[in-house]
């Protein structure tokens, strides 16, 4: 197909053997096809699987201080080609131009912060016993494969690579499909710092042959960001071949208004959380809890914001939501909005699709959505907003709840201990007080229930992937 397969595999001289179909990259915006990929065969998996555990077996007896070096170079590498790397997710994925430089910079910060702290996470840890000495080491188990996603196709990757690697593994990337470019893109920056030979690949694999990539014995563990459904898949077999996965699945998080919130800094919050990367975030706020007594004020101040913000070509530094990154994701939005409408939530702004070319979706509104509805019981991946009333504060908590996911959760209050109280009661993975849920890489972040398990980002999230050894002397 005349493609290098060097270029494909970021790090990693593999043959040039065809692969059995190829990925499209299409322009959400206008529906062009960007580039076609040529997908990878068994073979070419097989070696860079094997170049992996080559790459991790010198890579693991190195400091913290050794693996830092090509960490940082990454991290100037990114802030060097913000602009190209912006502009490549804006038409592979849709994102608007100001986030996905945004996006770049995070992940520069996120290498930087991990070859700035690992050696501490990562020291050995003394705890006094009977014996002469006993300790707990955290050492890496291997290879790990990072299954991510398209809507942060590059902060989801280095937020996983970089701890991981920071403490001795290796990376084997299988990126969204649509994302090819990116992925590759990836691949490139950790070449371009001189991370050793083979200790990060991209497999460019369709999802119907992951099982075996899972299964593989070079496989010493899983992460995976991505729906609930293809986080049970994964976890199904890897569990068969007691392999360690950390998952980031879905969310529906619900945004608390109390009565005594500042209802003008509320609504602007939860639009700009609503609208992040066009509505296409797992931890967007999705479902709008308000107390009874300023539902209708709330209501208006919301709608309103949603009604301001700016649609169009994310290369336009003034839109600030662009296309679904794909048709049938913006379509089966739409259905979305249609059940809902049809179980008795009414529509107060946009769910129309609008004429012209690309996946595009206006900013939506529905209103008095009740627990049985689409809109409150489903993950709406896009920017279409649910507002729930509550009588008062232990219903609104009540509601909060009432979903099986558990990822991110946020409540307005002027009353701060009142505001920490409700939010230690919400059932997710992270909680916050007057402000927008987002990861952080000095903080832990995942989920409970079907929003998935394990931890990461900050301590805990490298040391997800490691052997926690205790060792006794006598």
């Amino acid at each position: 197909m005349g493609v290098s397969r060097c270029q494909h595999w970021g790090v990693v001289e593999i043959d040039k053997n065809e692969g059995t179909m190829s990925f499209q990259s299409t322009n959400p915006s206008t529906g062009e096809i960007i580039a076609s990929y040529p997908e990878h065969s068994n073979a070419e998996v097989q070696r860079a699987l094997q170049a992996a555990i080559n790459a991790q077996k010198d890579w693991r007896e190195l400091t913290c201080a050794k693996r830092a070096e090509p960490l940082r170079r990454a991290a100037a590498i990114l802030r060097r080609d913000k602009e190209q790397h912006a502009v490549l997710m804006a038409g592979e994925m849709g994102k608007p131009l100001e986030q996905a430089r945004a996006e770049i910079e995070k992940c520069a910060t996120c290498c930087d912060y991990y070859a700035a702290h690992a050696e501490k996470f990562l020291a050995a840890e003394h705890i006094q016993t009977e014996a002469t000495r006993s300790y707990v080491l955290f050492q890496p188990l291997g290879v790990l494969l990072a299954v991510m996603p398209w809507n942060f196709p590059f902060w989801q990757v280095f937020r996983a690579a970089a701890p991981a690697l920071m403490a001795g593994n290796a990376v084997v990337l299988k990126h969204a499909s649509n994302v090819c470019g990116c992925a590759l893109a990836i691949g490139a920056v950790f070449r371009e710092a001189a991370l050793p030979e083979g200790l990060f690949s991209v497999a460019l694999v369709s999802s119907g042959r992951m099982s075996s990539v899972i299964a593989n014995p070079s496989i010493a563990a899983v992460t995976l960001t991505g729906s609930t459904e293809a986080g049970k898949s994964v976890a199904s077999i890897a569990g068969a071949h007691l392999k360690k996965t950390v998952l980031e699945l879905g969310g529906s998080d619900p945004y608390v208004v109390l009565d005594d919130a500042n209802l003008e800094t509320a609504a602007e919050v939860c639009v700009s959380s609503r609208l992040i990367n066009s509505g296409q975030s797992c931890i967007a706020a999705k479902r709008f809890i308000v107390i009874r007594s300023v539902r209708e004020r709330f209501e208006e101040l919301f709608i309103e914001k949603m009604r301001s913000r700016r649609i169009g070509n994310p290369l336009d530094a003034a839109t600030q939501v662009g296309p679904q990154a794909r048709i049938d994701l913006r379509d089966a939005l739409h259905e979305q909005v249609q059940r809902s409408i049809s179980q008795g939530a009414k529509l107060v702004l946009g769910g129309t699709i609008p004429a012209g070319p690309g996946a595009f979706y206006p900013p939506t509104v529905l209103t008095g959505v009740r627990p049985g509805m689409t809109a409150f019981d489903e993950e709406t991946f896009g920017p279409v907003a649910a507002i729930v009333e509550a009588a008062n504060e232990a219903e609104a908590i009540a509601l909060a709840n009432h979903s099986t996911f558990g990822l991110g959760a946020a409540v307005f209050t002027a009353d701060l201990p009142r505001g920490e109280r409700v939010a230690a009661r919400l059932e997710a993975g992270c909680c916050f007080v007057n402000d927008s849920v987002r990861s952080d890489p000095r903080l832990p972040f995942g989920g409970i229930k079907d929003s998935g398990y394990g931890r990461e980002l900050g301590m805990l999230g490298i040391r997800e992937f490691v052997n926690v050894k205790t060792v006794v002397v006598k």
